[in-house]
């Protein structure tokens, strides 16, 4: 063998001693030389993607989730066209805004309950945790899938303010800050799904758990309600819905963004730290 590939080397003089030694390492391995670049290891940002796009491909292919998003949309929009009924003199979407993310509490842990749980219920969680990806990756990459679905189904909704710009003038700036506060809302409800389903292989559990938690985190300030002092404020703080309704009006404050990004960062910190136990 190794001859043949000196014979080869032979017929190109002008080759240099590198490019011999590599010739000849590609054979004694069985590889060919110009496929060493496929090696390379990946980037952190890649193995994400690979994550992510495997989670999109279940998405797609399932038809829960297809269940899921018709009924969002649907309720939604019958929503939307009953308020508009109502203030058909009004050419606004605050209707729209003020009761989407009450369904969103449901539809985010929806599609989250399964991407972890029944990773676990079928085994393939430990299969996908041989691979060279990690804790954080794993999580990061699915958290991004179900925020990709979640993008897809608001632009669905975009009708609504398309169907409103035809009868009178619409605010722009208000529907794209009201947009800015569901994409918010939606990732910070994924993240606690995404937590939720971490913590057990059962996807009604899951969204049980994700759902309790993100319908108390919808309310706490109402639960408190006249109250004052510290505790009144903190649970005004607390409350996703207190730091929508200020984006909604079309203000995007610092303050409730970096609310929602802590939020998110919290919970898919714990979910890290829930598949990071398994490997012990």
């Amino acid at each position: 063998m190794r001859s043949k590939a000196m014979r080869r080397l032979r017929l190109r003089p002008k080759t240099s001693t590198r490019a011999r030694r590599r010739v000849l390492r590609a054979w004694s391995t069985r590889r060919r030389p110009w496929t060493k670049h496929r090696s390379r290891r990946r980037s952190p940002v890649d193995k994400i993607w690979m994550v992510t796009r495997r989670e999109l491909g279940t998405y797609f292919n399932s038809v829960v989730a297809y269940i899921v998003v018709i009924l969002f949309l649907v309720i939604t929009g019958a929503l939307f066209w009953l308020n508009f009924f109502q203030e058909i003199s009004v050419v606004s979407l605050r209707g729209f805004f003020s009761q989407a993310p009450l369904f969103l509490a449901f539809f985010a842990p929806a599609i989250t309950m399964g991407l972890l749980a029944s990773e676990k219920r079928s085994g393939t969680l430990e299969l996908l945790m041989t691979m060279p990806v990690s804790d954080l990756q794993i999580v990061v990459g699915k958290f991004l899938a179900a925020v990709v679905l979640l993008g897809v189904v608001f632009l669905m909704t975009l009708v609504y303010p398309l169907t409103l710009s035809m009868l009178g003038d619409l605010d722009w700036g208000a529907v794209a800050a009201g947009y800015i506060g569901l994409m918010l809302l939606g990732g910070s409800y994924a993240a606690v799904g995404l937590m939720a389903s971490s913590f057990t292989r059962d996807q009604v559990v899951a969204i049980l758990v994700a759902f309790s938690i993100c319908f108390f985190l919808y309310l706490i300030d109402q639960l408190v309600g006249q109250a004052s002092g510290v505790g009144a404020r903190t649970a005004e703080y607390l409350s996703t819905s207190y730091h929508f309704e200020n984006i909604a009006r079309g203000v995007v404050d610092a303050r409730d963004v970096f609310y929602y990004l802590s939020l998110m960062a919290v919970s898919l910190g714990v979910a890290t730290l829930s598949v990071g136990a398994r490997r012990w």
